[in-house]
């Protein structure tokens, strides 16, 4: 049996906290996006869906180059960080960071619009008759009525992030306890013919990516139940 060592407890925390930022930052700027596509009039929308979607079927390492090419210290946002004092974003944790938000949005946007859809307008309405404000109706009504939605959302998020690779190949490369990921060190591993232990890691995820399904499922056919 391999027994983890310095490096994949490294690698092990590199990975929570990526996933952990990513599904806290998502739901934040996913919500109000969620919301606005959900119950919105603009003919935007679609175009703006399209976007959200679109990490679904690019290829992560198209988009890790495009974001390694902005980010980088000839980019336009590295060179104008760098012009400011500041480092450049390539190959940094806050560089995956952001590559992990862009990545991972249609994973808890399309949750939770969908949950949104499915509320309607009609609760919240009643809500503002009645006197409260958007924060309060939000809080009282919007939330718990949707709270499947923002379940599913936040496990989705987190775990489609603790899956990611190329995007962060690409972006962050291989570096110890700053953007070496367990999916990263598991090619490392796995390149190096160090199959024990690229299997030991491997078979760690299969089991969290088959409890995260089973959880979303589950919760997913409990409220499909309650509304009958």
């Amino acid at each position: 049996m391999y027994v983890l060592g310095p490096a994949e407890w490294q690698a092990i925390d590199v990975t929570f906290r990526l996933c952990l930022y990513t599904t806290l930052i998502l739901l934040v700027l996913a919500t109000p996006l969620a919301w606005w596509l959900a119950n919105g009039r603009s003919n935007l929308r679609v175009a703006v869906q399209a976007i959200v979607a679109l990490p679904l079927v690019l290829p992560p390492t198209v988009l890790g180059f495009y974001l390694l090419i902005a980010l980088g210290p000839r980019g336009i946002i590295g060179s104008t960080l760098e012009g400011m004092g500041l480092h450049h974003l390539a190959f940094t944790f806050e560089g995956i960071l952001l590559a992990s938000v862009i990545y991972s949005m249609p994973f808890a946007v399309q949750p939770l619009t969908e949950a949104f859809r499915n509320l309607g307008k009609r609760p919240v309405e009643v809500a503002a008759s009645l006197g409260a404000g958007p924060i309060d109706r939000f809080r009282s009504v919007t939330l718990p009525l949707t709270r499947g939605g923002f379940i599913v959302a936040a496990t989705l998020t987190f775990a489609h992030t603790l899956g990611e690779f190329g995007v962060i190949l690409m972006l962050g490369g291989s570096i110890p306890g700053e953007t070496k990921v367990l999916s990263v060190l598991i090619y490392d591993h796995a390149e190096a013919m160090n199959h024990d232990a690229a299997h030991s890691l491997s078979l760690m995820l299969l089991v969290f990516s088959f409890v995260t399904l089973f959880i979303v499922y589950s919760i997913t056919r409990r409220f499909q139940v309650a509304k009958i």
